[in-house]
């Protein structure tokens, strides 16, 4: 059962190592991802909950961005990154919707990242806008570990619909394909499957990134593992814990990768994060 707690905040754009602000008007996430790198929110909050299993709202975040981008330097605003801007209860709020609304108001340049189709009801106000980039998580095109990993996400194809959408609109978009759980999501056929999803999209760039030992992932990542892979404990756990077999993997898997894109003519949009 997901817990939802109405909060009030003082600040909603902070400084950000991605851009120059990053805007989350959420503390927790209902899409529950298996391997999500904001599950060390949770000690900030004071919630018993696993992560995934609460989202705190909070619901005066137009109002206090109308106050402090009045009062900020003009810079690139990261929606979201500690969040996923359009999981299922910016429905309801529409805290996401307001604050872009705001954003583009004050011309402020936007990234969005998001694994929810749910972005495609807020076209209205990004198509047009030539400050703004939209781009979509795909991890997997198969539906079946998709559900186990990421479970309350949009489905892979309605997000590569929500990205053809976009490109009709003059959106400019891009693809985060990652992180790929080692030797499950990273397998040959795997990759080859997702590259070609994407290769007819309009897409600027591409980022690609493995899956990396972060707070909480191995936690949340072994009873997975235990249950539907244990016969990759071992080598996964190698990849993420042993510094030359790290090392090793990532440097095949950014090989793979780049000779996978080639054969799609996507390597010159690649842009690896690992």
């Amino acid at each position: 059962m997901l817990v939802v707690k109405e909060k009030v905040c003082k600040s909603i754009l902070s400084k950000s190592g991605i851009t120059d602000y990053s805007l989350n008007c959420y503390t927790g996430c209902e899409h529950g991802c298996l391997y999500c790198y904001a599950r060390f929110m949770r000690g900030y909050t004071g919630h018993k909950e696993p992560w995934g299993k609460f989202v705190d709202v909070k619901v005066n975040a137009p109002l206090v961005l109308e106050k402090e981008i009045k009062r900020k330097p003009r810079g690139e605003v990261f929606v979201s990154s500690v969040c996923d801007p359009y999981q299922p209860l910016e429905e309801k709020y529409q805290l996401t919707r307001k604050c872009l609304k705001i954003l583009v108001e004050n011309r402020f340049p936007i990234t969005i990242l998001t694994k929810g189709s749910l972005v495609k009801r807020d076209f209205d106000i990004l198509k047009g806008y030539p400050q703004v980039e939209l781009g979509l998580t795909i991890t997997t095109m198969d539906e079946d570990l998709k559900k186990k990993i990421e479970p309350l996400s949009s489905s892979n194809r309605e997000r590569i619909s929500t990205l053809e959408e976009a490109s009709k609109l003059g959106i400019k978009s891009y693809c985060f394909l990652g992180p790929f759980l080692p030797f499950i999501g990273d397998r040959e056929e795997s990759l080859k499957r997702l590259f070609g999803a994407v290769s007819s999209l309009n897409l600027d760039h591409i980022y690609v990134d493995r899956l990396n030992l972060r707070f909480g992932v191995w936690k949340s990542l072994y009873p997975f593992l235990k249950r539907y892979y244990p016969e990759n404990i071992s080598k996964v756990s190698k990849a993420l814990f042993n510094k030359r077999e790290s090392e090793k993997y990532s440097s095949e898997l950014h090989q793979r990768i780049k000779d996978i894109a080639r054969t799609f003519r996507l390597l010159e949009k690649i842009e690896f994060c690992f």
